[in-house]
């Protein structure tokens, strides 16, 4: 067993990565760490306001066993006492704190702070295996004995997932994605207020289309040199924010460099989906794609916890007859699970797999 570390534990991504590390047969979560505010306490204290009310904010109740153990400062960890650290830290703090973790052993982190480095790499298991290659750079450049690998935006994982299919395929020129967003993915500070959301679409998510774009063609790029070349496609992305708890719906416009159409697209995507299925992983699906053909689907409430939340569920499947080699569909993929904490436990099972831990 790996001995583990989770920074960040408190917050919701902390408790989703309790949740994915849960009795997994490698990783043993050692320890749990968080800000001043909250060492010394029992995790079950720190997750509760001044009131008692509870802050644990996932369906599934936490471990009792986790309740029960103390929180330890995060600035005073030895890194050196763990084989792996999980990082669900804010940005800013991960951009101070992630490196002194990473001097000593990896980090897989769900923070923005390292995403857009040149020399770290987005990971998301089953898209981008061949960028694990740059982790070996990012340690040598930096003089680390261990990495960081940032996963991306909680969106940009079930795009990316069903774009390299069809990437692989039938290359890419131009991408147009609208997001429907749940509200889950805000976090919980700042958060959306309940008042804001109820009977309403949010049209705007502050940086977030921004992220979604450059992600997007970065993890679908290659590597030359040591770098990583971004994908030359085009794309445009409008992100919203919807009444959903949890579960983004994305609609998807590609035109392709080659010809494609309908039923090319779903074997491309049905011989992609079973990428993962014979590697033993713990937590990989058997399927990181499945493809509805029911017109009315796919639905968050009906489709975000397919193999619990790991398979991103594909339909409306089409041919767009405005644009010459236009393929449209809609995606629903889980932010909370693949978007975030199981995904990258998965792309840490992927890691160990391929001897980088």
């Amino acid at each position: 067993m790996l001995k583990t570390v989770l920074i960040g534990a408190t917050g919701v991504v902390g408790q989703q990565f309790i949740l994915a590390l849960q009795n997994h047969p490698w990783f043993e979560l050692t320890s749990l760490a968080a800000s001043s505010r909250s060492a010394g306490k029992r995790y079950g204290t720190a997750i509760k306001d001044p009131d008692g009310a509870s802050r644990w904010f996932c369906k599934e109740s936490p471990p009792p066993e986790v309740l029960d153990q103390t929180i330890e400062n995060g600035d005073e960890i030895d890194p050196a006492n763990y084989d792996i650290a999980f990082s669900a830290l804010e940005s800013n703090a991960a951009r101070n704190i992630e490196p002194r973790f990473a001097a000593s052993i990896p980090v897989v982190s769900t923070a923005s702070a390292f995403r857009y480095e040149d020399d770290v790499p987005i990971l998301i298991p089953g898209v981008n295996e061949d960028h694990f290659t740059l982790l070996k750079e990012e340690k040598r450049k930096r003089g680390w004995n261990g990495f960081i690998a940032p996963q991306p935006n909680c969106t940009t994982v079930g795009l990316c997932m069903t774009l390299k299919p069809i990437q692989d395929n039938f290359g890419l020129e131009s991408i147009v994605m609208t997001s429907l967003q749940a509200i889950s993915g805000a976090g919980r500070t700042p958060g959306v207020s309940a008042m804001d959301v109820v009977d309403n679409v949010i049209p705007f998510i502050p940086q977030e289309e921004e992220k979604v774009q450059k992600e997007t063609l970065k993890i679908l790029g290659r590597i030359n040199n040591a770098t990583i070349i971004p994908s030359d496609a085009r794309i445009s992305c409008t992100c919203t924010r919807v009444n959903v708890t949890d579960g983004h719906t994305e609609t998807v416009l590609v035109v392709t460099k080659e010809s494609s159409d309908r039923d090319g697209v779903k074997s491309a995507m049905k011989a992609f989906s079973k990428k993962l299925a014979d590697q033993n992983l713990p937590s990989a699906p058997k399927e990181l794609l499945t493809i509805s053909e029911d017109p009315f689907r796919p639905q968050p409430r009906l489709d975000r916890e397919t193999d619990d939340g790991m398979t991103t569920t594909v339909g409306r499947i089409r041919s767009d007859d405005s644009f010459e080699r236009g393929i449209k569909y809609v995606l629903v993929s889980h932010n909370t699970k693949m978007g975030a904490a199981k995904g990258a436990v998965l792309t840490t099972e992927m890691l160990v797999k391929a001897k980088l831990i």
